[in-house]
């Protein structure tokens, strides 16, 4: 595997996308969108997680974020999509709304079966692909590419339109998540 595809430095600031398992669209409920937001609040006052840009999709998520309390980005990283994939595999099984409760539920304890680090249900991809951002340009580039991302797939016209998306921070409103460290930076 790539050296760009670790984390090496342990105060860097990365890019990284992981999706569920089959890239399945398991976020289109809000319930769902939520308990993720839930825990990003929880990783940055309780575990030194400083986000920098972030966009739920319905299969998976993109986050730019840093570790500013000395824990190790990927142990961080890997906490939060542990607690996530508990909560969320909870909601289904406690959804009474959820018509695909069964097929999500069987394929994910399918997905576990594989592995052997895994027990019950295997909700994430193991692949997180963390890149980490060495340039302004670069950072500028990806923050662009995870803000664009909704518009790409026709759910809106423009960026700060997207609810579940740090694009509203940039764009000088407040978004859903406090405490974005919005990166300052001109367009030419």
């Amino acid at each position: 595997m790539s050296r760009n595809y670790k984390f090496h430095n342990p105060t860097g600031l990365y890019f990284v996308s992981f999706a569920v398992v089959g890239w399945l669209d398991v976020f289109t409920r809000n319930e769902y969108k939520d308990l993720l937001l839930e825990s990003l609040e929880f990783c940055q006052k309780n575990k030194g997680m400083e986000i920098h840009a972030w966009c739920i999709m319905t299969s998976h998520v993109h986050l730019i974020f840093r570790s500013i309390e000395k824990q190790n980005p990927e142990l961080l990283l890997g906490d939060y999509k542990r607690f996530t994939s508990r909560s969320i595999i909870k909601a289904i099984q406690e959804n009474p709304r959820e018509s695909r409760k069964e097929f999500l539920l069987d394929y994910f304890k399918k997905e576990a079966q594989k592995t052997s680090n895994t027990t019950n249900f295997q909700f994430w991809r193991h692949d997180n692909k963390p890149i980490e951002l060495w340039s302004n340009e670069v950072i500028q580039q990806k923050i662009e590419y995870i803000h664009n991302n909704p518009v790409e797939e026709g759910f809106v016209f423009r960026p700060e339109d997207y609810k579940y998306s740090s694009a509203t921070d940039y764009a000088g409103s407040k978004g859903l998540l406090d405490g974005v460290c919005v990166f300052q930076y001109f367009k030419l």
